[in-house]
């Protein structure tokens, strides 16, 4: 018996998954003597074209797994190929002498690896790592009749039949009703959109005690610089108002020609304000 020339690399769900559901449907469902001939054909004489069949006549029922998780928001195609994946490893460890059918033997497989690709892909951070939470994960909407929250009945008899804590069901269900947030992709405009979690992270420079000490320091030395100034003489407090504090600054020249001496004379009784400026603004000892 054998199947048409497709390989496994190109029969994969793409864009057209009806195409590829039409495609896995082709291949016959084999018997269970066609299905235990093979088998032993691969794990006997390792035959790898035997294992290649087995995995394509069976890709209809990982079709079939793949759409009963399909609430979960993830693109059907990669459900399926995962599922495939899990099938291929079924084949590979399937022991014919066993007395099961391959399919009940591999719907482990394939949904052990439909539940590892939902759980890596259905938030950014992993829901479920302990086995009790991703029973409860895969289990929990099944329990639930509504979508309002449990009540505590509910939750005690959802806790009993999962075999788990009512904590942990109430702490699954809350992950269940959340969602991912942005880190800082909000619109800031936007008062409508979630306060994104950049915004609660803790600022190196923004510790209030420090926030506190500078604006004291500041008023601090604006004072002091203003009691200096107030003790300068009145041709220094106008040179330095000048130069320095005005919204035209003078250059020494100007200055120097208001108060008949050289710009270099202006430039020293400048230099001299400075040096008691500095000196009143200096730290005490």
């Amino acid at each position: 018996m054998t199947t048409n020339v497709l390989s496994l690399s190109s029969l994969s769900p793409g864009r057209d998954l009806d195409a590829y559901m039409q495609t896995v449907s082709a291949f016959p469902i084999l018997t269970p003597e066609a299905e235990k001939e093979l088998a032993e054909r691969f794990y006997y004489e390792d035959d790898l074209e035997a294992a290649r069949e087995l995995v394509l006549c069976h890709l209809r029922f990982v079709v079939h797994l793949a759409r009963s998780y399909g609430g979960y928001g993830l693109p059907q195609g990669d459900l399926i190929q995962e599922g495939n994946v899990g099938l291929m490893k079924a084949v590979k460890r399937f022991n014919p002498e066993v007395g099961v059918r391959l399919v009940s033997f591999a719907v482990h497989w394939i949904k052990a690896e439909i539940h590892e690709y939902i759980l890596r892909n259905w938030r950014i951070v992993k829901v479920a790592t302990t086995k009790a939470q991703r029973k409860l994960f895969f289990n929990l909407r099944g329990s639930k009749k509504r979508l309002s929250w449990l009540t505590r009945e509910e939750t005690k008899a959802v806790a009993k039949d999962l075999g788990v804590s009512e904590q942990e069901v109430t702490r699954m269900e809350g992950r269940l009703a959340s969602s991912d947030l942005a880190f800082d992709g909000y619109d800031a405009d936007d008062d409508s959109a979630p306060v994104a979690p950049a915004a609660y992270l803790a600022s190196e420079t923004a510790d209030p005690a420090d926030l506190v000490a500078e604006q004291r320091r500041q008023e601090d030395n604006g004072a002091r610089l203003a009691q200096a100034l107030s003790e300068l003489d009145e041709r220094s407090q106008d040179i330095i108002q000048a130069r320095w504090l005005g919204d035209r600054k003078a250059t020494l020249h100007q200055l120097a020609e208001r108060y008949e001496v050289s710009a270099e004379r202006i430039r020293q009784i400048e230099k001299n304000a400075f040096k008691r400026l500095a000196s009143a603004l200096e730290p005490a000892a």
